[in-house]
């Protein structure tokens, strides 16, 4: 009877350490889950970041001509995609110049903001 009490007194605390183990393992691998979720996350903003800045390069900076209305679709597209409030602002002060001065002055605003929107 004692024999018993005792293999079940071990069984249980065996099965309590487990349970322990097992809990702060769990605890640790959602920790390690969050981590990478964020650097996902990251790295997929920064990839349509870069998307958006190759097109605008192709599109408008080495513009020979007018850019046509399907392209300015595709840039005005591509930068709602980035889901960035500060970014769509300057794009729209942007698109909204009315000399070639001030458009200058914002596409410079725009790729610095853009590159510091880039995470490393």
């Amino acid at each position: 009877m004692i024999n018993k009490k005792i293999i079940l007194t071990v069984v249980i605390l065996v099965l309590v350490i487990v349970d322990i183990f097992f809990g702060v393992s769990y605890f640790f691998s959602l920790k390690s889950l969050r981590i990478a979720e964020k650097q996902l996350s990251t790295q997929q903003n920064n990839v349509k970041i870069v998307k958006f800045t190759q097109l605008f390069i192709s599109k408008v900076l080495k513009a020979e001509k007018e850019v046509s209305f399907e392209d300015r679709l595709k840039l005005e597209n591509t930068v709602r995609e980035l889901n960035d409030n500060e970014v769509l602002v300057q794009w729209e002060r942007f698109t909204a110049s009315k000399t070639e001065a001030e458009a200058q002055f914002e596409v410079k605003n725009l790729l610095e903001l853009l590159v510091k929107k880039y995470s490393y």
